[in-house]
């Protein structure tokens, strides 16, 4: 059961931040006046979707409490940088993100450091 805690962990934390800045490029750039930064930043606050990355985020932070009651943080971290290749790859699909000869060796290098601790 620890592993779906670290897995739920992930999910949540990689939907918030495709949330987050699908709905954020749907509503534009931060304009430069304070006034419409307010009304801009309620605005995205105000959104449902918005609201379910942040809800996303609680319910990960949830997941990886309950990880950290069966694993060492040691041993469960390193995992977590499996939501930094989920939302690389899911963000160059979903938003035709650039993907490039470095990142994805980078990404191997994750997922190699990865298996080694395991």
């Amino acid at each position: 059961m620890g592993y779906a805690y670290i897995f739920g962990t992930i999910f949540f934390t990689v939907y918030g931040q495709l949330i987050l800045k699908w709905k954020i490029d749907q509503q534009g750039s931060l304009p430069v006046p304070m006034g419409e930064k307010f009304v801009f930043l309620l605005q995205l606050l105000l959104n449902p979707w918005i609201l379910s990355g942040f809800f996303a985020a609680f319910l990960a932070a949830l997941s990886w409490m309950a990880a950290m009651s069966k694993f060492d943080i040691s041993y469960a971290y390193p995992f977590m940088s499996l939501s930094f290749v989920l939302v690389f790859i899911l963000s160059a699909v979903l938003f035709g993100e650039p993907v490039s000869t470095q990142k994805v060796i980078g990404f191997g290098f994750i997922v190699l450091g990865i298996i080694i601790m395991r």
